[in-house]
């Protein structure tokens, strides 16, 4: 009998053999869509320099590391899951970079988040530091691309199991998340109310699930599609999702007409190439249903 210990590459495996990849990456996805929108929230709640502008630490308790008031609580707690997130990136990029059986295209996607990491982190820093618009803009942006990364990473390790009916149902969510995205945008709700920090974070929040919708549609599409103007309107709707979302921060950050008219002419344009895609996409096939209980 050996008596060998398992080295700590073994016992790393083993570890994320018992948690399982897909959901680790799963949870990661979580944990950074949960950052941004604290993130949102503490910069709509004029957090941001709640903690007098300290950082890493904020203003009360030992060593200043704890919440003085709710404004310093929200910025200390957004700062408390990014660090949550920014470990669990960086777990699964250590698990896929070690892990023969992960897909080398996830292994580079959640390694490149990894890379990422300490830069949003760095901006982070610099937003409570200096809290410029250029900055702020950058902090977000690179935040955008750490979750597509885990998106299209989450969706590469899953799409075996995905049909054409998911992506149907991912053109669906997207045709029910642009309307909100409009109408929780400054330009049509400070018609009604305020733009508050709770209706900034809820577009926030259908703004990922607009871009999630659009990667998963397209991903999952290329995978089981064949008809390749139906794969280029789907190329498009991404396309057009980042145009949307992109004008759509700039109507947040900025008062600018044009721009607030592009941005509702693009986001129509979207909403038919969503509600066509749903049409044109057929139903998932008997025979693709049997490959997949195989």
């Amino acid at each position: 009998m050996s008596s060998e210990r398992p080295s700590g590459g073994s016992r790393f495996r083993q570890l994320i053999a018992r948690v399982g990849f897909p959901h680790l990456l799963a949870t990661t996805l979580v944990l950074v869509a949960a950052t941004i929108l604290l993130g949102v929230a503490a910069k709509a709640t004029g957090s941001g320099l709640a903690c007098e502008a300290n950082w890493p630490q904020c203003d009360a308790g030992p060593f200043n590391l704890f919440p003085a008031n709710l404004p310093s609580f929200y910025e200390w707690f957004h700062r408390f899951v990014a660090m949550f997130a920014g470990f669990a990136i960086i777990g699964s990029a250590l698990a896929a970079w070690r892990s023969p059986s992960i897909d080398t295209r996830v292994a580079a996607l959640v390694v490149l988040g990894m890379v990422l990491t300490p830069i949003q982190v760095v901006l982070g820093r610099e937003t409570v530091l200096q809290y410029e618009m250029t900055i702020l803009s950058l902090h977000f942006w690179t935040a955008v691309l750490i979750f597509a990364l885990f998106v299209v990473a989450t969706v590469l390790v899953w799409e075996s199991s995905l049909t054409r009916r998911h992506v149907r149902g991912a053109l669906a969510l997207g045709a029910v998340s642009l309307p909100l995205h409009v109408a929780l945008s400054p330009i049509v709700v400070t018609d009604i109310t305020e733009y508050s920090p709770s209706v900034q974070m809820a577009q926030y929040g259908v703004t990922l699930a607009l871009l999630a919708a659009a990667i998963v549609a397209v991903m999952i599409g290329r995978r089981r599609l064949s008809n390749r103007r139906l794969l280029g309107l789907l190329a498009g709707v991404v396309m057009l999702t980042f145009v949307v979302v992109f004008l759509g921060r700039r109507a947040v950050m900025t008062l600018n007409p044009v721009l607030d008219d592009l941005y509702l002419v693009f986001a129509a344009i979207l909403m038919v190439a969503f509600l066509a895609g749903i049409w044109l996409v057929p139903s998932a096939s008997s025979r693709e249903a049997n490959a997949l209980s195989r």
